[in-house]
């Protein structure tokens, strides 16, 4: 297979075949560990754009040793950058899953660089699909199960200061990779390392327009996954203990309200649900409403314990007895009741 061989897409197994030798080439596997070695360094450098609002430098590296090495190379380059970035220059536990953050962003980069021409086209939808889909889609579910396995706490689906800077910046260092590219290509090529070319990477209007409708078709789909998950996702899940405790207190009294022969006995409300509305102040409350069975001589300890429940260990305690549930809404202050229904038992 001819070493200068380009590829108008990586959708052919010819170009897996190519991907796969530079595994056998020597001058290759040099190279990749040159730039693991560099982007292990560069992730400790970046570029301050504005207050909290910084670029992180390694993925210039990173697209310049995917476009040499291509996917398959670039793929365990990842793995290995991962690993050592994490044992040099720790920033936090360990945390497996995020390997395929830095492996789908390396793989990323070589579909779309690797053995072709560089062109715009090219470096700017690779930078958007890692910022949107490696970035903000991939990276929130490692996100969530990260939060709960190593802190034992929520993360939010929707981090608004995440997902804004991905944004913001895509357009940014689309630009400056297309700066950087056309600044070594040129060099490396005479030593035989790529073999696509740079002629036409400069930047036109179209090339603009382009960037603008990314940049607002990644807004429009975070603003209708936030606008659809802010009214579907419930707030409970993300109470921390004091304030699911104050929030399951809060509910009695409308309950006591509804009922009154109910005020003779004890009684233990759990929020199973909070959904807020994005248009309306308001707040909908689904409710379990509990009797307690027993009299108890440590009531007050008991309740303390009983109000800092959730759904699933409130339905497990023997010494709690359902009686119904209850449709609650407030306004989003929880200072004002808009609605109440129930079938709590008579």
């Amino acid at each position: 297979m001819s070493t200068s061989r380009i590829f108008p897409h990586p959708f052919s197994k010819a170009y897996w075949r190519c991907a796969l030798d530079e595994f056998r080439n020597t001058r290759i596997l040099i190279f990749a560990a040159l730039m693991i070695a560099l982007r292990v360094i560069f992730k400790t450098i970046s570029i301050p754009i504005a207050m909290d609002l910084r670029i992180n430098t390694a993925f210039l590296i990173n697209a310049f040793g995917a476009m040499v090495f291509g996917p398959v190379v670039s793929a365990a380059a990842a793995a290995i950058t991962d690993t050592l970035g994490c044992l040099l220059f720790p920033t936090g536990p360990y945390f497996f899953p995020f390997i395929f953050e830095e492996i789908a962003g390396s793989v990323i980069f070589a579909l779309f660089l690797y053995r072709a021409d560089i062109t715009p086209k090219r470096v700017i939808l690779s930078r958007f699909c890692i910022n949107f889909f490696v970035n903000i889609v991939l990276n929130t579910p490692i996100m969530m199960l990260y939060y709960e396995m190593m802190m034992g706490r929520y993360y939010a689906p929707f981090d608004a200061l995440r997902i804004v800077k991905n944004l913001v910046l895509f357009p940014v260092e689309a630009v400056i990779l297309m700066i950087f590219l056309q600044l070594t290509v040129p060099r490396v090529r005479r030593l035989g390392f790529t073999v696509g070319s740079t002629e036409a990477l400069h930047l036109s209007k179209r090339h603009v327009a382009s960037m603008t409708a990314l940049f607002a078709a990644g807004c429009l789909a975070v603003g209708g996954y936030s606008y659809y998950a802010y009214e579907h996702t419930s707030l409970s899940a993300s109470y921390t203990p004091e304030e699911r405790m104050m929030h399951n207190r809060e509910m009695v009294p409308y309950v006591l309200q509804a009922h009154a022969a109910l005020q003779e006995e004890t009684v233990v409300t759990i929020v199973e649900s909070a959904y807020p509305y994005v248009l309306r102040d308001e707040i909908d409350y689904t409710v379990a409403v509990y009797r307690v069975q027993t009299e108890m001589q440590d009531l007050d300890d008991y309740l303390t314990n009983a109000f800092s429940y959730s759904k699933s260990p409130a339905s497990k305690d023997e010494n709690l007895s359902r009686i119904g549930t209850a449709q609650i809404v407030t306004d989003k202050g929880g200072t004002q009741l808009l609605s109440y229904h129930d079938d709590v038992e008579k």
